[in-house]
C-alpha cells in the first residue's frame, strides 16, 4: 500500500514538474512554458522551491484567511457603525488575564470556534489590555489595518518613486539635476522624525485617522525608489531598442512605460517586498506613540500602546504585549521572507543552480 502511494505520488511530481519546467516526454516544452516563457518558468520553480518563500507565503496566507474571516472570528459588536473598533469590557485599569469572561458589554452573538473549546461564555481568549479593550479582537482586526496599510502606503512609495526616477534618468540635464537634488533635501532629514512631524501637523486637520500617518510615511518614503529605478534606466535607456524606437519617432511616455520601466522595475520590486513589513512596523510605532490610527480603532501598535504603563509589570501582565508583538513580528517577518525569495529569484548573481 505505502509502495502504490510513493509511485503515485512520484508520478503526480513528475507531471507538475514537466508541466512547469520543461521537457515532456516527447521533448517538448511544458504548456506553462510555452504560455509565459522558460525564464518565467524557471524563475517560478526557483521562488516554490526556496524555504523562505515558502514559509514567506505561509504565514501571509494564514494572516490572509485571518482579515477575510475576520467577521466570524471576531463578530464586532455594532458592525453598522465601525467593526475596527475594540470591544471593551468596562474601564478598569487592571488587564485581565486570558479565558477570562466577559461582565460588561458582552457580544450577544457567540463566534462558531467557541464550540470547538467547549466555551459557552463571552470570553476574553487573549487576556484584555489597560482599559479592558479586548486584545484577542484587537489583533484580528489589526490584521486588515495592517495589510491596508502596508499595501497603499508601499503602492504609493513606489508608484511616486518610480515615476519620478524614469523622468530624471530618460530625460537627464537639467531636470535630472533638479530632481535629484530635491531628493536629496528629502532624504538629508531622517525618515521617523520627519514623518511624525509632518503626521502630527496632519492630525489636527485630517482628524485621528489612518490618512495621516500613511501620508506622512508615503511623503518621505518615495527617494529610495526613484535613485533605485534611475540607475537602472540610466543604463537601459542606452540599449538598442530604446534608440531605435526613439528613432521610429515613438513618444517618450510611451517608450518610458513600454520598453524601460518594465526592464527596469525588477529591482524596485525586491524593495518593495521587503519594505512593505517595514511600513506596518512604523505604522504601528506611530500609533504606539498616540499619533496613529484612533483610540480604540484595531492596530497591533495601538494594543500595545494601551499597555505602556505595565511595561514593569510585564512578568505578569505578559499577555499584554506579547500577543500583539508576536503578531507584528510573524507579518513583517513574512514580507522580509518573500523579499529575499524574490531578490534569489531576480538577482542572477543571487540565483540558484537547479
Amino acid at each position: 500500500m505505502a509502495e502504490t502511494q510513493l509511485t503515485t505520488f512520484w508520478k503526480d511530481s513528475k507531471a507538475i514538474n514537466e508541466l512547469l519546467t520543461g521537457k515532456g516526454r516527447n521533448g517538448h516544452r511544458g504548456w506553462l512554458e510555452q504560455h509565459i516563457g522558460t525564464e518565467a518558468v524557471r524563475n517560478l520553480r526557483t521562488f516554490f522551491q526556496t524555504p523562505a518563500s515558502i514559509a514567506g507565503m505561509v504565514i501571509l496566507v494564514v494572516f490572509g484567511l485571518i482579515a477575510i474571516l475576520a467577521p466570524m472570528l471576531a463578530p464586532p459588536l455594532n458592525a453598522e457603525v465601525n467593526p475596527y473598533q475594540i470591544p471593551r469590557d468596562g474601564f478598569k485599569a487592571e488587564p485581565k488575564p486570558p479565558m477570562t469572561e466577559w461582565k460588561r458589554n458582552a457580544p450577544k452573538d457567540l463566534p462558531f470556534w467557541y464550540g470547538w473549546f467547549d466555551i459557552e461564555q463571552p470570553t476574553h481568549v487573549l487576556g484584555t489590555t489597560p482599559g479592558q479593550w479586548d486584545i484577542f479582537y484587537g489583533i484580528v482586526w489589526g490584521t486588515r489595518t495592517a495589510f491596508k496599510t502596508g499595501v497603499v502606503i508601499t503602492i504609493a512609495v513606489s508608484v511616486i518613486g518610480v515615476i519620478i526616477g524614469t523622468i530624471a534618468a530618460y530625460y537627464g540635464g537639467a531636470i535630472d539635476n533638479v530632481l535629484m537634488r530635491i531628493i536629496d533635501i528629502f532624504m538629508t532629514v531622517p525618515f521617523i522624525m520627519a514623518a511624525l512631524v509632518l503626521s502630527t501637523v496632519l492630525a489636527p486637520r485630517l482628524g485621528r485617522t489612518l490618512a495621516a500617518p500613511m501620508i506622512a510615511l508615503i511623503s518621505f518614503g518615495w527617494m529610495f525608489y526613484a535613485r533605485l529605478i534611475r540607475s537602472n534606466i540610466l543604463s537601459i535607456k542606452e540599449k538598442d531598442y530604446v534608440i531605435a524606437a526613439r528613432v521610429l519617432g515613438v513618444q517618450d511616455a510611451k517608450i518610458m512605460f513600454r520598453h524601460i520601466i518594465p526592464n527596469a522595475i525588477y529591482p524596485t520590486l525586491v524593495v518593495a517586498s521587503m519594505d512593505m513589513g517595514g511600513y506596518v512596523l512604523s505604522f504601528a510605532a506611530f500609533s504606539f506613540l498616540g499619533i496613529g490610527a484612533d483610540l480604540s480603532y484595531a492596530d497591533w501598535g495601538q494594543l500595545i500602546s494601551f499597555s505602556r504603563d505595565w511595561i514593569t509589570s510585564l512578568d505578569v501582565y505578559w499577555y499584554t504585549v506579547i500577543y500583539p508583538g508576536f503578531a507584528l513580528f510573524l507579518f513583517v517577518l513574512a514580507w522580509n521572507l518573500l523579499g529575499d525569495a524574490i531578490r534569489d529569484v531576480m538577482d542572477p548573481r543571487l540565483r540558484k543552480k537547479k
